[in-house]
């Protein structure tokens, strides 16, 4: 079975499926023959346009719409990095559950909620479906804070690369890390070595 030609994008509700005539045995032979997936409950993927990633982002931010890029994939996605991270990190608000997704690359965290949202952005998934990303410097400061996870290398490297990068504010960062205690002292050290 194949999707009707009038159906645009890659993610349908299942509201949209019934717009276009898909009743719910439809929507189960889609499935049955690989043409769509089930990314969250009464949410559905195009097989052959989403990879898995974009699917499981999907799925969470569907369900979860608190969740926000983080740590080593926030730093991938601001180009602060080599190194190509072995799973998605996603923060959550602490006392948020973590969620069952299409994939098992998924890794959770819990940052405080107080302040969750400081540093916090969205970016487009895909056909309208966005998701949080932390700003660079967020990033950097949850790096910091978080060097037993991921490495003081890593935080390093990443500052060097945010301070070489044209209109980085070394004020800026040291205004949004005092909402950080923990994180300044370390990123007030770095920006003494490096500058």
């Amino acid at each position: 079975m194949k999707l009707p030609s009038e159906l645009d994008g890659s993610i349908y509700r299942r509201r949209d499926l019934a717009r276009a005539g898909i009743g719910w045995r439809s929507v189960d032979a889609l499935l049955d023959a690989g043409a769509i997936m089930r990314i969250a409950p009464g949410a559905y993927a195009r097989t052959d346009l989403i990879d898995d990633d974009t699917a499981a982002l999907a799925s969470i931010v569907i369900r979860k719409p608190q969740a926000t890029i983080a740590l080593a994939s926030a730093l991938d996605r601001h180009d602060l990095t080599d190194a190509i991270p072995s799973r998605i990190d996603i923060a959550l608000p602490r006392g948020s559950r973590s969620l069952k997704t299409p994939t098992s690359r998924i890794r959770w965290h819990s940052f405080d909620a107080a302040t969750f949202e400081i540093g916090r952005e969205t970016i487009e998934l895909i056909d309208g479906i966005r998701i949080g990303l932390y700003s660079a410097e967020r990033t950097i400061i949850d790096v910091f804070r978080t060097g037993h996870m991921t490495g003081p290398e890593h935080a390093n490297e990443a500052l060097k690369r945010w301070l070489r990068r044209p209109g980085s504010q070394p004020s800026e960062l040291i205004s949004m890390a005092k909402s950080f205690p923990k994180a300044l002292p370390a990123i007030r050290s770095a920006l003494e070595i490096l500058l």
